[in-house]
C-alpha cells in the first residue's frame, strides 16, 4: 500500500481558505469524531463481553450447568480471542483498520446474538469460542487508528477515554440486562446487543478512512496538526520487525504485565455477581448495581491516568512518568485487594475492591501509549501480541477460579490472595521494560 507521506489529499478535501471575515479557517475536527468511534466501540465491546455475567444464574438454571462448566463458558471467549489477536493485529498493519474493524464488529455481533440460541453446555461453549474469535483484533485495530489519527500529545487522553468507556460498558451491562429482563428473556437480550453492533459497523465503514489524507472532511490545518504532532510515521507497515520483537525484554515485559492486569480484572466481568449473591448475600437487583461499582471506579482510574500522564511527562519526562504510574498502579491494586478480604461490612468491602480496581486501571493508558511508541508502524502487531498474552490471563482466571472454588470448598478469599500476588508481579515487569524506545 502507498505510504502516508506519499498519499495526496483528495481533490474535494478542504483547504485553508479565507473566511468571509478574512481569517484563515482553522483545523477541522475529524480526528475527534474518530476518537468518538473508538470510545463507543470500546463501550460496546465490553457490554457484549460482560452481559453474560449477570445472565449467568439464569443460563446455569435453564441449561443445567455446574459452576465449573460456567467457568469454562466464561473462559471460552478468551481462548479464541487470545489465539487470534496477534494475527488480527498483523492483518490490521497490512490492510488497514477500516477493513479489519468492520469484519470484527460484524462477526462478534452475530455471535453475541447466537449466544441466545444455545441449548446445552456444548453449544454455549462453542458459540462463545466463536464470539471470542470474532472480537479478536478490536483493540489492536483501535490502537492503530489512534496512532494514525492523533498527535502524540492527544493519545493519552484518548486512551483514557477509550479504556474508561470499555470499563463503564462492563459496568453498565449488568443493569441493562436486568432492565431488559422486564420485557424479555436472556435469549432475546443477547439478540438486542448483537443488533446494536451491526448498526455500528455499517456507520463506521461509511465514515472512516485508513489515513487522514484520504478523508474528504480533513482540511490542511488538521492534517498538519496530526502529522507534525507525531513522533514517527504510523502508516501501513512495510515489514514487521519480528526478530526485534522476540528478542526485546521490553516487549515481553509489556505483554506479561498485561497478563497480570487481565487476570485480576476479569473477575469483575465473570464471577463478581455470583460472589455478591452467594457470599455477601445481595439479591439479584442489588448485586447488578454493586457489580458495576468496581468497573465504574476502573473507568475513573483510566481517565485519571489519561489526564495525569501528559502533565507528569512534562514535569519528569515520559520514561519516568510512565514507570511511576505503573508502579503505583500495581502496588496499590495488590494492597487494596488484600485489604478487601478483611472487611466484614459488605458495602464497604465493595468500596475497597473498587479502589483496587481504580488503582490497577491507572496502568491502562500507560500500557497502550507505551505500546504505540514501542511498536511504531507495527503497533497493530505488538498490541496484538500484548493483548494475546493479556487474554490468556483473562481465559485462565475464570476457569482457575472455578477450580479453586471446587477444590477449596468455596474458599473465595484464596482466589483474591492469588490475584493480589499476580498484580504484584506487574511491578517487576515495569522495572524490566523501557517504556519509550521503539523496538525496531
Amino acid at each position: 500500500m502507498e505510504q502516508v507521506e506519499n498519499t495526496r489529499l483528495p481533490e474535494n478535501a478542504q483547504a485553508d481558505v479565507p473566511s468571509q471575515t478574512g481569517r484563515v479557517a482553522g483545523p477541522t475536527h475529524v480526528r475527534k469524531a474518530i476518537v468518538r468511534f473508538g470510545v463507543s466501540l470500546a463501550f460496546l465491546a465490553f457490554v457484549d463481553r460482560a452481559c453474560i455475567s449477570q445472565a449467568a444464574p439464569n443460563i446455569m438454571h435453564d441449561l443445567h450447568l455446574s459452576k465449573l462448566q460456567m467457568g469454562y463458558v466464561f473462559s471460552a471467549f478468551g481462548f479464541t480471542y487470545a489465539a487470534l489477536e496477534l494475527p488480527s493485529g498483523w492483518l490490521c498493519d497490512r490492510v488497514g483498520a477500516r477493513t479489519v474493524l468492520t469484519r470484527v464488529v460484524l462477526c462478534w455481533s452475530v455471535f453475541t446474538a447466537a449466544t441466545g440460541w444455545a441449548w446445552n453446555f456444548g453449544s454455549l461453549f462453542f458459540v462463545r469460542l466463536l464470539f471470542g474469535a470474532g472480537e479478536a483484533g478490536c483493540f489492536p485495530s483501535l490502537a492503530k487508528v489512534f496512532s494514525i489519527w492523533l498527535p502524540d500529545e492527544e493519545r493519552a487522553v484518548a486512551e483514557g477515554w477509550k479504556a474508561a468507556m470499555a470499563r463503564w460498558g462492563a459496568a453498565f451491562a449488568p443493569s441493562v440486562v436486568v432492565i431488559l429482563y422486564a420485557f424479555m428473556g436472556w435469549r432475546q437480550t443477547f439478540a438486542v446487543f448483537g443488533a446494536v453492533g451491526l448498526l455500528w459497523s455499517g456507520i463506521f465503514f461509511w465514515f472512516y478512512r485508513d489515513t487522514p489524507r484520504l478523508h474528504s472532511r480533513v482540511n490542511v490545518e488538521e492534517l498538519r496538526l496530526i502529522e507534525q504532532g507525531q513522533s514517527r510515521d504510523s502508516g501501513t507497515a512495510a515489514s514487521t520487525p519480528w526478530r526485534a520483537f522476540v528478542r526485546s525484554r521490553s516487549a515481553w515485559a509489556l505483554c506479561i504485565q498485561w497478563f497480570c492486569h487481565y487476570y485480576g480484572f476479569y473477575f469483575y466481568l465473570t464471577w463478581l455477581p455470583i460472589y455478591l449473591q452467594q457470599v455477601r448475600g445481595f439479591n439479584v437487583g442489588t448485586s447488578a448495581l454493586l457489580a458495576g461499582m468496581p468497573l465504574l471506579f476502573a473507568g475513573c482510574g483510566t481517565l485519571a491516568a489519561g489526564f495525569l500522564l501528559p502533565w507528569l511527562s512534562g514535569a519528569i519526562g515520559a520514561r519516568h512518568a510512565r514507570s511511576l504510574v505503573a508502579y503505583f498502579s500495581y502496588a496499590g491494586a495488590a494492597v487494596l485487594l488484600l485489604a478487601f478480604t478483611f472487611v466484614r461490612n459488605p458495602t464497604l468491602a465493595i468500596v475497597v475492591m473498587s479502589l483496587s480496581s481504580f488503582a490497577v486501571e491507572l496502568s491502562t493508558p500507560v500500557t497502550w501509549i507505551t505500546a504505540m511508541d514501542l511498536g511504531g508502524r507495527s503497533v497493530g502487531t505488538l498490541t496484538g501480541a500484548m493483548n494475546t498474552v493479556g487474554q490468556i490471563g483473562a481465559s485462565v482466571a475464570p476457569v482457575a477460579i472455578g477450580y479453586i472454588l471446587t477444590a477449596s470448598r468455596n474458599n473465595w478469599t484464596l482466589t483474591f490472595y492469588i490475584s493480589a500476588v499476580i498484580y504484584a508481579m506487574g511491578i517487576a515487569c515495569w522495572a524490566a521494560l523501557d517504556p519509550v524506545s521503539p523496538l525496531g
